[in-house]
């Protein structure tokens, strides 16, 4: 864990650099590492992303590299892909950061890394703690890929809860943010 002098507020944090390509989650102050990405989940993200960029500005799609500023601790993500707005590409942010009082991005997806059970950290942070923070955001859409349930989970804002739809095999993805989408739960979960 890499400890910080002092507690640091959000916007100290957006300032912080250590020279480093590392990751970290903002949690009560305190700078948390964030793991490597798995290499299945990294391609399923890529993957999805050239997907993606067939219906959307390429500007849009981000792999890994975008971070959400969410309420709660940690105080922010960094999702396997995002797809954001238009308006998002606008402000000439250090980094590329989407913070509480810009509009939302239009879709998240995370790819749950190996889990032994529902009560593992890999499960509990994707199934619960990024919903809860992502559906508080406004996220319209919410995605949850699991190659170890072989599901992947649609999560739709409505009035303000998520209402989630499972798809596997051949059964087609059912989005309301890309309704022209044509892709399965399979080609999604196979990505390589």
């Amino acid at each position: 864990m890499t400890r910080t002098p002092v507690k640091l507020t959000f916007e100290q944090y957006l300032e912080y650099d250590d020279g480093t390509d590392n990751r970290y989650e903002l949690s009560n102050g305190e700078l948390i590492p964030m793991p490597p990405e798995t290499d299945n989940n990294d391609w399923i993200a890529v993957w999805l992303r050239d997907e993606l960029v067939q219906l959307v500005n390429r500007r849009l799609v981000r792999c890994h590299t975008c971070e959400l500023q969410v309420q709660g601790s940690p105080q922010n993500r960094y999702p396997d892909l995002v797809v954001r707005r238009e308006e998002h590409l606008i402000h000439p942010e250090k980094r590329l950061t989407i913070t509480l009082n810009m509009p939302p991005p239009r879709l998240v997806v995370e790819v749950v890394s190996p889990y032994r059970n529902q009560k593992d950290d890999n499960y509990r942070h994707d199934y619960v703690e990024k919903r809860l923070q992502y559906e508080q955001l406004g996220i319209p859409e919410y995605w949850i890929v699991d190659p170890q349930a072989q599901l992947v989970t649609v999560l739709v804002l409505v009035n303000g809860s998520y209402q989630a739809t499972e798809f596997t095999g051949n059964q087609r993805i059912v989005s309301r943010i890309f309704p022209e989408l044509e892709l399965t739960a399979a080609q999604i979960l196979q990505a390589r």
